[in-house]
């Protein structure tokens, strides 16, 4: 048994049993080991911004690691992107990366690279293994690592000759880290902030869906605060019967607003809620001066514990959280915009789905229109690193695959990891994928506008539009392998949306849109 054998083994034992893959010459070894373990799922990803992206999306829908197989210093930098956005929304992977035969390195050869250099600022976890004796033992590290904290990014860089070389037992799965809890009489004020004039309950992580977020409705039923959370989080349950959760916006001025009245905030599984930017002469943080923050349970701390303590201490258990009601809109016509494809969305999205939504411009209006839907879960980007969308769908497919997966982006996000669209239908994953296409990077005008500049410019204007040439997804999705439609008025949005959550595997609807359509100024 090789290095790379004993590796899959471990991985296998420590519950570790899909890779999303884009390997190269150091890998073929792991390759191969991975070959002679078909228990494995193994999923090629043509960029590795779609490989590391989709095992994001695998843990969001399962509290799973998934493997990355990643080539090199190059590789791992390729998908570094969605790895920082899945570290960003506390998600969990193992990333095994390729690297040369250690005595190879001396010679420099092209692809060398500083492979810890590229990966330690998004690993929260790192380790290069030493021999083919280490692997097994590092492998289990790894997975215990990610499954730690609630999610953490594990990268294991495994050199062409420990994988390759004799080693000996597969290692044993190892328990994760156990969470750190706040004290009692943390517990206590917390309450008593609770039930003060002006609380809110800001919750993250695993507060936002399942029996968590019942157990967080139930405790802001009894003491009357708000429950509330901010906008990118990685998972949210929303539509009938979902705990009403409050979510924040994306200006920080709106969001100043939304808060102006709160005066107590108690934070479980999340953070200080914060601008996504700076801006001359705008707050960093919308929460009022005045407002007393309470961390009681950091995003990595036990938030399961901290919620029942909390219940308990507040006499909220028998308490009945309040949740959405069922509120279909009618069929939108005519003219496409934003809104109404929220609304046709709204109408028609399929009981129990998963949306991503990387729409940016258009995001806000489909988030509102689609609150009140069917049950669904809303997957967004924490990290803000455009091009999650297709490979979270990707993964949330393979995750779920009898959902169906919704992946709203917009044509300048879409672009980053088109490939995506390759392994949906290879795999024949059940997404369909609606692109807005409004030539451009809409969000950019806004953001010049909020940093004081109103005047556009030809060179402002070039890296703003994605015109001259127009992209045709129509096209572009068929050399990828999947039917699309495009979508120039309402009615034929609803007919290709309709026909799509209806058919197996993946479809594509481009919905044509001009910049200056409402939702997209």
């Amino acid at each position: 048994m090789n290095g790379a054998e004993c590796l899959v083994k471990t991985l296998l034992a420590g519950g570790v049993d899909v890779c999303f893959a884009n390997p190269g010459t150091s890998e073929m070894h792991f390759v191969a080991a991975l070959d002679s373990h078909p228990q494995m799922r193994c999923i090629l990803g043509l960029f590795e911004g779609g490989v590391t992206g989709a095992a994001d999306g695998y843990w969001r829908m399962t509290g799973q690691p998934a493997a990355t197989l990643l080539h090199l210093a190059p590789g791992f930098g390729n998908g570094y992107a969605n790895v920082h956005n899945a570290r960003k929304g506390f998600g969990g992977m193992v990333n095994v990366v390729g690297e040369h035969a250690d005595y190879h390195l001396k010679y420099d050869a092209p692809l060398k690279g500083d492979i810890e250099g590229v990966a330690r600022g998004v690993s929260d976890w790192l380790r290069v293994s030493s021999d083919a004796r280490a692997v097994a033992g590092d492998g289990a590290d790894a997975v215990r690592a990610a499954r730690s904290a609630n999610g953490q990014i594990a990268t294991l860089v495994l050199p062409a000759n420990t994988a390759w070389d004799a080693a000996e037992a597969p290692a044993d799965p190892l328990p994760p880290v156990r969470l750190h809890r706040p004290r009692p009489d943390q517990i206590r004020a917390a309450a008593d902030a609770l039930r003060a004039e002006g609380a809110a309950l800001f919750v993250g992580g695993a507060a936002l869906h399942g029996d968590l977020a019942v157990l967080a409705g139930k405790i802001a039923a009894r003491t009357g605060c708000r429950l509330m959370a901010d906008l990118f989080v990685p998972r949210l349950q929303r539509g009938a019967g979902a705990v009403a959760i409050e979510c924040m916006y994306y200006a920080v001025l709106e969001n100043a607003e939304i808060l102006k009245d709160v005066r107590h905030m108690v934070l479980v599984g999340a953070g200080e809620p914060v601008a996504f930017f700076a801006y001359p002469d705008k707050p960093s943080t919308p929460t009022p001066p005045s407002c007393h923050l309470l961390d009681l349970c950091g995003p990595r701390m036990d938030i399961a514990w901290t919620l029942q303590a909390l219940a308990e201490e507040t006499d909220a258990l028998d308490s009945t959280p309040a949740v959405l009601a069922l509120d279909l809109p009618a069929l939108p016509s005519g003219t496409i915009t934003a809104q109404k494809v929220g609304a046709a969305l709204a109408a028609l999205l399929p009981e129990n789905a998963i949306v991503v939504n990387e729409s940016v411009t258009a995001g806000q209006p489909l988030s509102d229109a689609t609150r009140t839907a069917r049950r669904h879960d809303w997957l967004n980007n924490p990290g803000g690193a455009i091009g999650a969308a297709l490979p979270l769908a990707v993964g949330a497919a393979v995750a779920c695959p009898d959902r169906r997966v919704i992946a709203a982006t917009g044509d300048g996000s879409a672009m980053y990891t088109l490939q995506s669209l390759w392994t949906m239908a290879r795999e024949r994953l059940d997404v369909t994928v609606i692109v807005f296409a409004n030539r451009g990077y809409q969000i950019l005008r806004g953001e010049l506008a909020n940093v004081g500049v109103h005047s556009v410019g030809r060179n402002a204007e070039r890296m703003f539009n994605v015109e001259d040439p127009q992209l045709d997804w129509v096209a572009l999705a068929a050399g990828h392998g999947v039917a699309a439609e495009r979508a120039h008025d309402m009615d034929s949005f609803v007919a290709a949306f309709s026909g799509a959550v209806e058919r197996p595997g993946p479809f594509l609807i481009e919905v044509c849109l001009p910049s200056s359509a409402p939702g997209f100024a």
